[in-house]
């Protein structure tokens, strides 16, 4: 005699439940949600299917997150993505995340998953796009069927910087790349559209030179170190004070991401019109071993070469209402840097910039309005017709400096 196994009574699954699944089984199979997610981007439709995809040439797809379980409600369906690439592309994709915030197993893809994880609405180091254009271009080049599906969490922003900046590395101007990507991903020509990516592509095509043959040779700046003096808000209104913070991409020892790190913190306050910060004109003295950025050898005993830069004023500058921080020891940046501003120190974001230090080519930084990134109605509320972000920096290659009166220097 054999022994019986029972399982027991099933339990019944509670009216409850079967709404939930009902309810989840329906938004799944029903586009109006991803649609409506997915605003201006262009959808593929095929095999029944409904995605937020599109091909920005035939060896390039950029495509919203491939989600699971709630997240697929509104963003594209793993499953769903997996079957259009297999039916259009068996064995011959590759897929690139470059989200930090979500994650899948990348078996769901037969393992051919890569990452390059950056902040959502920021930019990734120089470096990374380096290494993503490689990776693509080797992908590409071992079969001529091959193709890169690229995606972050809308398959937008930063989809199409690295879309972008795959297309200047096989040979096209970062302008041509930008509207090329726009056109094709989006119903408005609205694609990337946060102006420190794009200044990231620009970034990224100064960086390249093009032989007859093969990719282009990538020239990754050197380190270039500069001396943070002054943030100066111009022309602002309705506000007589703003914070922000400076922070540094940092780079972490085998780990792709690199953290945004906080470096210094502040209040811009209002400047006015006949306030004078000291009794006497400031002077800012920095020992640099290079007379121009292009120079980087210093010969060993070379004597350094002494700069001294004056702090002065415009007096176009009372004519207009300007919020001000001057730091009384310089903030060193290096690299990866973004400033942002906030109408209180917590919460209250009014916008941010980023920028890399190699591409200083004097001591001043000035944004407008619109190089600003996510600027919102809090944002505009408090600029002028004539507003801009000014940054201050000292010379370039400086090894240190500080700030010293006329007192402090025999000046005739």
């Amino acid at each position: 005699m054999g022994l019986k196994l029972s399982r027991g009574p099933v339990k019944e699954k509670s009216p409850l439940e079967f709404t939930r699944v009902h309810i989840l089984t329906y938004f799944t199979t029903n586009s109006y949600l991803r649609n409506l997610v997915s605003k201006k981007r262009r959808r593929l439709i095929i095999g029944g299917y409904d995605l937020d995809m599109s091909y920005i040439s035939d060896k390039l797809l950029a495509m919203s997150f491939p989600a699971e379980r709630m997240r697929a409600v509104y963003r594209n369906p793993l499953w769903q993505v997996k079957s259009v690439l297999d039916m259009r592309h068996p064995d011959h994709y590759k897929v690139y995340n470059l989200c930090i915030e979500e994650s899948y197993d990348p078996e769901n893809f037969y393992g051919r998953v890569e990452r390059f994880p950056f902040d959502d609405n920021h930019v990734p180091s120089l470096k990374m796009i380096q290494l993503f254009c490689e990776s693509v271009h080797s992908w590409l080049s071992l079969d001529p069927k091959n193709i890169a599906v690229v995606h972050c969490m809308a398959g937008k922003g930063r989809t199409g910087l690295m879309v972008s900046a795959y297309l200047v590395y096989g040979g096209m101007s970062a302008e041509e790349a930008l509207e090329m990507y726009a056109s094709r991903r989006t119903t408005n020509n609205n694609g990337v559209s946060i102006p420190s990516q794009r200044r990231y592509v620009k970034y990224w095509s100064d960086l390249l030179s093009f032989s007859k043959k093969g990719p282009p040779e990538v020239k990754l700046p050197q380190e270039h170190s500069r001396e943070l003096l002054r943030i100066r808000l111009y022309d602002t209104a309705n506000v007589d004070s703003v914070f922000f913070v400076v922070s540094e991409l940092q780079e972490v020892p085998n780990e792709m991401y690199r953290p945004s790190v906080e470096l210094a913190r502040g209040c811009c306050r209002q400047f006015k019109k006949g306030y004078c910060r000291s009794s006497s004109p400031r002077y800012y003295i920095s020992h640099v071993n290079c007379d121009s950025e292009e120079d980087e050898e210093v010969t060993d005993g070379e004597e350094p070469h002494l700069v001294v830069q004056m702090d002065t004023e415009s007096s176009i500058i009372d004519e207009k209402t300007c919020l001000d921080f001057y730091f009384d020891k310089p903030v060193r940046v290096s690299g990866d840097i973004r400033i942002t501003f906030y109408q209180k120190m917590i919460g209250s974001r009014l916008f941010y910039t980023c920028f890399n230090t190699a591409f200083i080519t004097n001591g001043l930084l000035q944004f407008s309005i619109g190089e600003l990134d996510k600027v919102g109605g809090n944002g505009r509320s408090i600029s002028g017709p004539d507003f801009s972000l000014e940054l201050l920096f000292g010379p370039a290659c400086s090894k240190f400096g500080k700030f010293l009166s006329r007192d402090d220097l025999s000046l005739s």
